[in-house]
């Protein structure tokens, strides 16, 4: 490390001593990140952990602006939470679904309290202990309830915060804003204005595009002021519609309910300031650049595109940057969808006002305290944990799996034919192809539209069994799909789990794919409990699923599909009424959404929604509902592990290859 690095290190480290800065800088310094990355890929995480930093370096190893000193920009927004939130954003789907989108779309519901403002990358610490004060003063004078008045113009739709809960909301952000100007300093450094050449148009095959483009070097004082909401204060529901909209939009609005309590959050995002102006693009498919200036895509991706800068892209086509490497070139549109504005903010930290009941009753006669989101007094701490525990506990939680990779998805429809002999024997032409299959009365004819798992499958499902036996959840039952794909998942699962011979594998038809997309007009000849029982599987022959084997219908219809999946899931959570552990359901890529949506207490998507979402769902994708007692609904929350990645393996043969030739 250069001596210049060494002591603003130490400057850095100094400055915010007791919190945790030199925590997360010192293992990215001791790989040899100097501090101006290490700072800035902190800054661009949200200052969550040196793994998160640590991975966005590597991502962005090629970036031609890794070390250009450009800052975040940061705004502070009230958000609620609970089940207003919940009726926002069914207000946001179903006013999308009728008027189309609006500008509102482009970001989730909240009051703005202090518009976005530049701060350094080393002085963003400051603007958490600036969150911290903030909410500690106000903390005893917030309202327990926003009024909210609905507001209607011929551009605008929203909900206005009046009276003198305004003006506490108002004194909190003036508050914030006075401690983060005043704790984040001034400084006079190097800065690069990003805009691009006169002249030029953007050099689409050069490697040196990004540098090109930085017009002016300037020497800029870089002092953190931030500007708090002082006019009315205001949650915007729809924004520049269109006129004839204004109706249907009022007509939405009314109908959400705001006599709910509501628990309110101040949270603190960035965003990336050059790419303010730009579209945002999500990609939705893995794409493998074919040449050196074309962008590598994953699933996922944010792309930030200039429409002004795409007149020598070819049709199809487009150029853009993207968020994950910093790199740029170009990428195939059909490969993408548009995002929102704020899909790419990074939320840092949040301050909620809460009321937390203690539950010891303590004996000076303290019966509740105001607690502070993530700025908890340890008192507040404590309790607020005990109460996580105690609801842990008692919660019920449903962990829907998509199976694992099958042969037919790799080898195609012909697969069985590639693996047959003459007289209808098995044999293993490719060693993703599994070492044997088990045994049917009827013969090996009836894989055909009831494939197996291919080794990679075998081996996906075992990565993902091992995965969650490092996370410790607690599995109390498990529930499949009779596609022997999903039975073979779940018991590769429960063998990682060392669950295979304590919980037993029911059987749940209801919960099939939907018959429309199976090949053939009958219903597939799918393994009976007995074959399965044969072939080593764990079955529940006891249990009585919602839905039989029997009353499956080929070619039903979306409508008819969707409710035998409600069904069966719900006959699937009340069946096990005492159970707080987690509900494993195995199956297709389709019950992701269709046996979640019904204990969310959401409608079923569009049928074309539905079927685009379904393509975009990999072996072992997985959605995680959670019970939430004390209000009554299950909500959606992180699924335990991780996403399994990975690319195409290609056929090989030899000889086809002839050194020489």
């Amino acid at each position: 490390m250069a001596a210049g690095e060494t002591q603003l290190y130490a400057k850095v480290s100094n400055k915010l001593k007791g919190r945790s800065s030199p925590l997360l800088l010192e293992p990215l310094l001791a790989m040899g990140f100097p501090v101006h990355t290490a700072l800035k890929a902190l800054a661009a995480t949200g200052r969550k952990t040196a793994e998160e930093a640590l991975a966005w370096l590597h991502d962005h190893c090629n970036d031609p602006s890794l070390d250009d000193p450009i800052p975040q920009e940061y705004a502070l927004f009230l958000c609620p939470t609970g089940p207003l939130l919940e009726k926002l954003q069914e207000f946001w789907r179903e006013s999308k679904r009728q008027c189309a989108k609006n500008r509102a779309h482009e970001v989730f519901p909240h009051v703005t309290l202090c518009d976005f403002f530049t701060c350094e990358d080393q002085k963003v610490e400051c603007l958490y202990e600036a969150l911290k004060r903030a909410g500690d003063r106000l903390l005893g004078s917030f309202p327990m309830a926003v009024p909210l008045a609905l507001h209607s113009s011929i551009s605008y739709l929203g909900f206005f915060v009046n009276g003198s809960p305004a003006d506490v909301i108002r004194e909190f952000a003036m508050t914030f804003a006075t401690e983060a100007s005043l704790l984040a300093g001034t400084s006079v450094s190097h800065f690069w204005i990003f805009s691009q050449v006169p002249g030029h148009g953007p050099n689409l095959r050069l490697n040196n595009l990004t540098r090109s483009s930085f017009m002016s070097h300037y020497i800029l004082q870089k002092y953190c002021s931030v500007k708090p909401c002082t006019k009315q204060l205001h949650l915007t529901l729809a924004h520049k519609f269109y006129p004839h909209h204004q109706r249907a939009l009022e007509q939405l609005a009314r109908a959400i309910p705001l006599g709910h309590s509501c628990q309110w959050t101040a949270a603190l995002y960035s965003r990336d300031m050059r790419f303010v102006h730009y579209q945002t693009l999500r990609a939705l498919f893995q794409y493998k650049p074919q040449n050196m200036d074309e962008l590598t895509l994953r699933p996922g991706d944010y792309i930030f595109v200039d429409p002004t800068q795409q007149d020598e892209a070819s049709e199809g086509w487009v150029i853009g940057i993207s968020q994950r490497t910093g790199c740029r070139g170009f990428l195939p549109e059909n490969y993408t969808d548009r995002a929102s504005e704020s899909d790419t903010w990074v939320k840092h930290r949040m301050y909620t006002f809460s009321l937390a009941t203690d539950l010891n009753s303590r004996k000076d006669g303290e019966a509740s305290s105001r607690c502070s989101g993530e700025f908890l007094p340890q008192t507040a701490r404590s309790l607020s944990s005990l109460q996580a525990l105690q609801a842990t506990v008692a919660r019920k939680s449903v962990l829907v799996v998509r199976h694992g990779e099958r042969l037919d998805q790799i080898f195609g429809k012909s697969w069985l034919q590639q693996c047959s002999t003459p007289d209808g024997k098995y044999y293993r032409p490719d060693l993703n192809f599994p070492c044997s299959l088990p045994r049917r009365s009827r013969g090996i004819k009836d894989f055909e539209n009831d494939p197996p798992l291919s080794s990679c499958g075998i081996f996906q499902s075992r990565i993902a069994g091992d995965a969650l036996l490092d996370s410790g959840i607690r599995i109390s039952s498990v529930f499949v799909s009779p596609a022997l794909r999903c039975v073979q998942t779940a018991k590769l699962i429960l063998e990682e789990l060392k669950l295979e011979k304590k919980i037993k594998i029911r059987v749940e038809p209801g919960i099939f794919e939907w018959t429309k997309w199976e090949a053939g007009k009958t219903t597939p000849t799918l393994m009976s409990l007995e074959e399965l029982k044969e072939a080593n599987f764990n079955i529940d022959t006891d249990y009585r699923p919602a839905f039989p084997l029997s009353a499956l219908m080929p070619a039903e219809s979306y409508q008819e599909y969707v409710d035998r999946c409600t069904a069966s899931v719900v006959q699937i959570v009340n069946t096990c009424p005492q159970d707080t552990g987690v509900i494993l359901i195995v199956s297709h890529g389709s019950t992701l959404d269709s046996c979640t949506r019904p204990l969310l207490g959401l409608p079923p998507r569009e049928c074309g929604d539905f079927a685009q979402l379904v393509r975009k769902i990999p072996s072992l994708g997985m959605c995680f509902c959670e019970e939430n007692k004390e209000e009554g609904k299950w909500e959606l929350v992180n699924p335990p592990v991780k996403t399994l990645t990975h690319g195409a393996n290609a056929a090989f043969n030899w000889r086809n290859w002839i050194s020489g030739n």
